[in-house]
């Protein structure tokens, strides 16, 4: 079911410099939507369209098929079923403690003071950020800044999550953890878009994707269809994920059935592999398998 859909959008900034051009985009209720495109592509500005910060020039966004409002009453009740987290964290945090800052939408939902508590602390608990509660927000760490800013909009348990770039600056770890925090949100019901670069990021954690470049959307459909298709990754200036290059070669050399899932993650890429073991950082491949770069190479290259 399509729950959020642009139709046409067009939008250029002032001098006319154009960012989008007759954009359409559909977000359907429960998956995870990666918007993919090079940085500079226009995909933050997306965003700004889809929870009403940004009007376009022609066009229309619809929420549960019908076309959003830009009066005060109708935007808030837009934002409220759509979320926003911003890449910068600290464009969106404010207020002197990461509990005042979180606690801010919660309390303009018209919550009591108890209610919204509770459901601060439960979104701090989520991301493991209870013990900052007390924390001026500008002495936070970048990751901490991150969770923040995450927990301000999870807060107001909106309908739909937009991410903007949501693991750029994080390390492995914060990158895990945040990850797994946004698949907790869709599995209590939800739907979550979000913006990235990078190829590798979409293929491991999006349901359906959509490239974007020069102002629209190329192509939108499932992941594991749309990122395998090189002409189309090319035409987005991007290539195809490591994981799922790995997948289609031992496909053409008859490890793998042509039926058979492409490897999603390390785990399932290792699996591929009997006896290969997991390596630390004095070599990249595992021991005893097949040659990685080997699979990933074409003939005599």
């Amino acid at each position: 079911m399509t729950l959020l859909e642009a139709q046409a959008l067009t939008y250029a900034y002032p001098g006319g410099v154009p960012a989008l051009s007759g954009l359409d985009l559909r977000v359907e209720r429960g998956r995870r939507l990666a918007i993919l495109g090079p940085n500079g592509a226009g995909k933050t500005t997306l965003l700004l369209h889809l929870n009403g910060t940004l009007r376009p020039s022609s066009g229309r966004v619809l929420l549960d098929g019908a076309a959003a409002g830009y009066s005060r009453e109708k935007l808030s009740h837009w934002r409220r079923r759509v979320g926003l987290v911003l890449q910068d964290s600290d464009d969106q945090l404010f207020a002197a403690s990461v509990a005042e800052d979180v606690s801010f939408g919660p309390l303009n939902l018209g919550l009591s003071d108890e209610e919204a508590r509770a459901r601060v602390e439960e979104t701090l608990a989520a991301l493991a950020i209870a013990d900052l509660a007390d924390r001026p927000t500008h002495m936070l760490s970048f990751g901490q800044k991150k969770r923040a800013a995450l927990a301000g909009a999870a807060a107001m348990r909106p309908e739909i999550l937009l991410l903007d770039e949501p693991t750029a600056g994080l390390d492995q770890r914060g990158a895990t953890l945040l990850l797994d925090v946004l698949k907790q949100l869709q599995n209590g019901g939800t739907t979550l878009v979000f913006t990235t670069h990078d190829a590798d990021l979409a293929w491991a954690f999006a349901d359906d994707v959509a490239l974007f470049g020069q102002g629209r959307v190329i192509v939108q459909g499932a992941a594991g269809d749309i990122l395998v298709d090189a002409a189309r990754m090319n035409e987005a200036g991007l290539t195809v994920p490591f994981l799922a290059q790995i997948g289609l070669k031992l496909r053409r050399c008859g490890a793998l059935g042509a039926q058979a899932p492409l490897p999603r993650d390390e785990a399932s890429a290792l699996a591929l592999f009997p006896g290969a073991a997991v390596v630390g950082p004095a070599s990249s491949k595992p021991q005893g398998g097949p040659d990685f770069e080997a699979l990933t190479s074409e003939p005599g290259s």
